[in-house]
């Protein structure tokens, strides 16, 4: 039997009551020790990667290369870029999950 538009309506506004809850499964603990080392291996890689790229943007502009000057540029953006979506994950990923949340 076919549903009308008004039980569609009401079936795609049920509730199912699912929200994130801590402690809910053992290995919450290791999982976000695991997250954070991935977080602060990234961020020593930028570090690394951003270092390497200011020394070819130095070496490209003192000889003459205007290719590997331009590369070192690129690559410093990037690993700027790369820095600031590191350290703002969190933040990025609570604004998303509050905004979402906040969706009826």
């Amino acid at each position: 039997m076919p549903m009308s538009l008004a039980d569609r309506v009401v079936h795609l506004a049920y509730d199912p009551g699912v929200s994130p809850q801590g402690g809910g499964l053992p290995g919450l603990a290791v999982l976000r020790n695991v997250v954070n080392s991935i977080n602060l291996f990234g961020i020593v890689a930028v570090v690394g990667a951003l270092a390497v790229s200011l020394g070819v943007w130095a070496w490209g502009h003192h000889t003459g290369g205007h290719q590997a000057e331009a590369n070192g540029k690129k690559g410093a953006v990037v690993a700027a870029g790369a820095a600031l979506g590191l350290g703002a994950a969190n933040g990025i990923v609570a604004f998303f999950s509050a905004l979402g949340s906040q969706v009826h």
